[in-house]
């Protein structure tokens, strides 16, 4: 088994939608990057995660969002617009919130779980992360999960360890 069947198994998968979307913004020449725990792994050792969070273009997001209306579901919410399909239970989040869009000019085309993607630079997976973990609006059980992906880049990558607010730091001695 190869790791798109494997995924697409994991994900209650009828169609493959992470190709979809991909093939999508490929052929509209959509500039994107992947973020996120999908793109942790990408760098790391990986995990199952249901959810591919994406940054587009600006100029590309309704675009995109034209070309997928017979596709999937469409949600709009104030950081972000969510792609669903009775096809999959993946959950495609294109993230709006501005601070993500240098991510797209120093993505690197990865291979992640059998898909060719664009992929943020590690550097800046790691700022998303943070940026995630220290908002306190989100779910506690989502900023637990943004901990964990610090910790397993930090694992991987020490170095990078210096980018992080001394509060992380300390969350992180917490539990190591």
């Amino acid at each position: 088994m190869n790791q798109k069947t494997f995924f697409n198994c994991v994900t209650n998968g009828k169609k493959d939608i992470i190709q979809e979307i991909i093939d999508l913004l490929n052929q509209n020449s959509i500039e994107y990057c992947v973020i996120g725990g999908l793109a942790v792994n990408a760098y790391v050792e990986p995990v199952v995660s249901l959810d591919l969070d994406i940054v587009v273009v600006v100029d590309g997001i309704d675009k995109l969002i034209e070309s997928t209306k017979d596709k999937f579901k469409v949600e709009k919410f104030p950081h972000s617009i969510n792609l669903g399909s009775k096809d999959s239970d993946v959950r495609i989040q294109l993230q709006t919130d501005k601070r993500y869009q240098d991510f797209i000019k120093r993505a690197l085309i990865k291979d992640l779980m059998g898909y060719q993607m664009n992929v943020a630079l590690l550097e800046d997976v790691l700022n998303g992360k943070v940026w995630a973990y220290s908002d306190i609006q989100r779910r506690g059980s989502k900023r637990q999960k943004d901990l964990a992906d610090i910790m397993r880049i930090i694992e991987s990558f020490p170095e990078l360890k210096s980018m992080l607010p001394e509060s992380i730091i300390e969350n992180i001695n917490k539990i190591a």
